[in-house]
């Protein structure tokens, strides 16, 4: 289930922070919150898989703010969320109808529309794009002590560990044993590093690639994220070439 939300704004321009992730991220929770709370609820506990995505936030016009802080935006904001669970999908709509304004990074909006959108009936061999940039770590010594490390396109583990997180994210969907058959070619790659909480970095990547192999794999990618951390805002993609995503 995939969708996108445009939203109008109170006043123009309006400031669109680079880190803006953590912001539709309480968004999302608080309209889950107030329709499901035991939905919520569950979706705080750091076991249970999350199973939702959602794009950087963007305007129909825009450019960078003269302090280079931001961008600013006229016209409507908008962004795209994407989840494989129907009760998620069902509670943060029902949220947002009810309550319709919003309150992001201390802009205000209305949430003017939200519309279901169609996915690709096959997505081997299709070239993606990037809506959030995708994240992917691992552990490593440095200096001594064993931290948490960004890997990067260049490096064979980014690639077999986006493998085995979509397999993972395959089994809570379709509750049976994950192929194994996954390539991703990536064509183009620009880092980018987001202050995910205060003082909490995390390098991520927004990327063009090509994927090929099992459908149900690739989808799995397509509806609930590439790589980590997608609950927070990173690895929505799009079809490149398609009329909305």
């Amino acid at each position: 289930m995939r969708f996108l939300l445009r939203l109008q704004p109170e006043n123009e321009p309006f400031r669109i922070p680079f880190n803006n992730q953590h912001y539709l991220q309480g968004l999302i929770y608080r309209r889950i919150q107030r329709v499901d709370p035991s939905l919520s609820l569950r979706l705080h506990s750091p076991k249970i898989p999350k199973l939702f995505t959602y794009s950087l936030f963007m305007a129909e016009e825009r450019k960078l703010a003269e302090d280079r802080s931001g961008l600013l935006g006229r016209k409507h904001g908008f962004f795209y969320f994407s989840t494989a669970v129907p009760e998620i999908a069902e509670a943060f709509i029902t949220g947002l109808l009810e309550d319709p304004e919003v309150e992001l990074w201390g802009e205000r909006f209305t949430v003017e529309e939200v519309k279901a959108l169609a996915e690709p009936e096959r997505l081997s061999g299709r070239k993606f794009v990037t809506l959030s940039p995708v994240a992917v770590t691992t552990k490593r010594i440095q200096f001594g002590r064993l931290k948490s490390y960004d890997l990067s396109p260049t490096e064979p583990k980014f690639y077999e560990l986006i493998r085995e997180n979509l397999r993972e994210k395959y089994i809570h969907i379709y509750g049976i044993k994950p192929p194994e058959d996954f390539e991703m070619r990536v064509l183009s790659a620009k880092p980018k590093r987001f202050e995910v909480k205060p003082g909490i970095f995390q390098t991520a990547w927004h990327l063009v690639f090509r994927a090929y192999g099992d459908e149900g794999l690739l989808r799995a990618g397509y509806i609930a994220g590439f790589g980590e951390k997608n609950s927070i805002g990173f690895g929505m993609v799009k079809v490149d070439g398609r009329r909305g995503t």
